[in-house]
């Protein structure tokens, strides 16, 4: 009896030991991408510039169309650029929050919509169909067993803990949620896609998302939480206040993102703030869709301020925090059709306009070719240059 004792208690040891050196790993190989993203190149974005200046039109006359193709330039590091192969990947994974009555919907419909994407019925199945756009679907926390030929199983748990009573998961899980997205990354680059876009599917995820975006942010509750998937006013009310007992027990520390998503996240926005860090550790170009998606792009921003440029935007949400979450990446959306659905939806129609902001770069004409003397816009080229 007491050598098995003994013997329980060195293996409950070992194990905790190996845990502890399993973060430790973990966080030295996350820190180390993050330490290691570097900044576009600036001196492409000059030459895509001039090009784009010397194309047969009035100056910036194509407005965001002009920015795209150059902010791409900066990530390839090519002047003219095509991107035939699109993908978004799309994160799924259940929340324990959802036991408050937070959402519109029942749990059951993270596992079903998850399916439905792989049968392409799906809000952005079908845009991404329509747009020549591919999925990668990745399991990283629904709450049951399941194995889908088609669906990427990295679940780390079955669904996170209620965050109105103590932290959704570990610090820990936190890291191994974010080294999930960045492989996804990896995967996708050699797969030989061109541009990402980040999705999601996870019940009760405008409820973790307004958590981490108070948090990050230190803007009221009131101020970003909003009616998700469509709740009832007294719901709405119920929401906030489930909010900021969350964020009042668990006080996560605003300054370690890492600690916000641990805390009052998700698998879910961990992830997809991997794949952001992914895509600029890659060096890829990497679309947000909507609240929950840009909630993950701010953390990733705020790990490495060098993501934002790596980082292209597709819709305007109708979700409270959304507004917020942007004017903190100093972004704005590039279409506004009064979209909310999330999943990436917003992806696959961005993407076209960024194939369309390729096409000018590569084909126009320039002056030159176009047989047109230019000089009559040489003072407004002086006036631009000196701003």
């Amino acid at each position: 009896m007491k050598y098995d004792i003994i013997g329980r208690v060195f293996r409950k040891q070992r194990k905790i030991y190996w845990g502890i050196h399993k973060m430790n790993t973990d966080l030295k190989e996350l820190n180390k991408i993050i330490n290691d993203i570097e900044p576009v190149n600036k001196e492409t974005i000059v030459q895509a510039d001039k090009r784009m200046t010397s194309l047969a039109k009035p100056l910036k006359s194509l407005g965001k169309l002009e920015e795209i193709a150059i902010k791409l330039s900066g990530i390839t590091g090519k002047v003219k650029n095509n991107i035939t192969k699109r993908l978004v990947i799309i994160m799924c994974s259940d929340n324990g929050v959802v036991e408050e009555g937070v959402a519109s919907a029942p749990q059951s419909v993270t596992l079903a919509q998850t399916i439905n994407f792989t049968k392409g019925l799906t809000g952005v199945a079908v845009l991404a169909k329509a747009n020549k756009t591919e999925l990668m679907v990745v399991d990283v926390g629904i709450n049951c067993d399941f194995n889908h030929p088609n669906v990427i199983n990295k679940k780390i748990r079955k669904a996170t803990y209620n965050m109105s009573k103590g932290p959704a998961m570990s610090y820990e899980e936190a890291i191994k949620a974010m080294l999930i997205g960045i492989e996804a990354v990896k995967d996708a680059k050699a797969l030989g896609y061109e541009i990402l876009g980040v999705g999601e599917m996870g019940i009760g995820n405008t409820s973790t998302s307004s958590a981490v975006l108070a948090t990050l942010t230190d803007i009221k509750v009131e101020d970003v939480v909003g009616r998700g998937g469509g709740i009832t006013d007294e719901t709405l009310q119920w929401k906030k206040e489930v909010v900021k007992k969350s964020i009042e027990i668990n006080k996560p520390i605003k300054d370690d993102p890492i600690d916000v998503v641990s805390k009052v996240g998700g698998f879910d926005i961990a992830a997809m703030a991997g794949v952001f860090l992914g895509a600029a550790y890659y060096k890829m170009p990497v679309v947000i869709d909507g609240f929950i998606s840009v909630v993950a792009a701010l953390i990733a921003f705020r790990l490495n301020s060098k993501t934002r440029d790596y980082m292209f935007t597709s819709h305007d949400s109708r979700e409270l925090g959304f507004k917020v979450a942007m004017k903190e990446l100093n972004l704005s959306p590039m279409l506004n059709l009064d979209m909310a659905l999330g999943e990436g939806s917003g992806c696959p129609l961005s993407f076209s306009i960024i194939d369309s902001a390729c096409a000018i770069m590569n084909n126009m004409a320039t002056f030159e070719e176009a047989e047109i003397n230019d000089s009559y816009l040489d003072e407004l080229k002086e006036i631009e240059n000196n701003k």
